[in-house]
């Protein structure tokens, strides 16, 4: 496409060249509306039997209807035990969590999702997809013994078929053979786009979205970005978790950093700056201490 000199191009022309067409990085949104409160985290602990320590101590906090709660920080502290804590993956060794007023701290994975519990996971191919089935069997991966995709234990393929078109033409995932593509032949970005595709179109209370453009160009960035803000803006409770400061401070509208496990300090990304968060994340200071 071109060959561009590092000191006179602008990240706006590269990801042109790159996309084929003029892409946002920024996100633009109206701000906030926070409602009532979704998700209730109280006093979430985890303990990591293989270091023999608590990865996750004692954090509380709240996310609300019409707002995207960030979880920032450097890997490794705390983040991935705490989600898989959240999404039912593992139990908690101490806390609770409630979800739209329900205590959720003992409830199944399907449980959560019925309750209204949506997760865009780490990763994509270990937690996200099933990689040898068909795209249309993931969509419906969390979805098929409902009453619409099955009859008396059998599924109604025709009907999953019909779901998996509608939301492939929706979100515009790409893929050689549509409905019936297996999975691990797709490129990342539209691997992703299906997970969030599926995700959403579960009309969520709470979407939980972990690293959700990791490893993805900046067209796709873009597309999931404002897939993210959609549901805010449609009322839903949002939990991101991200490495990415950029993005950090580009979708949220309030930010949490972890540290070693525990929540260091809450920001208004509007009245911070990077340098300021990464002081956060580094551990060099502290909400309450330090300060």
């Amino acid at each position: 496409m071109g060959t561009a000199d590092i000191s006179k191009v602008t990240k706006e022309e590269l990801s042109r060249m790159m996309v084929g067409r003029d892409v946002q990085l920024q996100v633009e949104k109206e701000p906030a509306k926070p409602g009532e409160v979704v998700l209730d985290v109280q006093g979430v602990t985890m303990h990591n039997a293989a270091h023999k320590k608590d990865s996750v101590k004692n954090v509380s906090f709240q996310v609300h209807a019409g707002e995207i709660v960030c979880l920032a920080g450097i890997e490794g502290n705390g983040q991935t035990e705490f989600v898989y804590g959240l999404t039912g993956l593992e139990k908690l060794s101490a806390g609770r969590l409630t979800l739209c007023g329900q205590d959720i701290t003992s409830a199944s994975i399907r449980q959560r999702s019925k309750d209204g519990m949506s997760h865009i996971p780490e990763d994509r191919h270990k937690h996200g997809l099933v990689l040898d089935y068909t795209l249309e069997e993931n969509m419906v991966l969390q979805r098929y013994w409902q009453p619409e995709f099955q009859n008396h234990g059998f599924i109604r393929k025709d009907k999953v078929r019909e779901y998996s078109d509608r939301l492939i033409e929706q979100y515009d995932v790409r893929s050689g053979q549509g409905s019936l593509t297996i999975a691990r032949s797709m490129s990342g970005g539209n691997q992703q786009k299906a997970i969030i595709a599926r995700e959403i179109d579960r009309d969520p209370k709470l979407l939980v979205a972990v690293q959700p453009t990791r490893g993805l160009d900046v067209g796709a960035i873009e597309y999931i970005h404002r897939q993210i803000v959609a549901q805010r803006d449609a009322g839903k409770a949002v939990l991101l978790v991200s490495l990415e400061l950029d993005e950090v401070m580009n979708l949220s509208d309030r930010i949490l950093v972890m540290y070693e496990g525990e929540i260091v300090g809450e920001f208004d990304p509007k009245k911070t700056t990077v340098q300021e968060l990464g002081l956060y994340m580094a551990g060099a200071r502290r909400q309450g201490k330090g300060e």
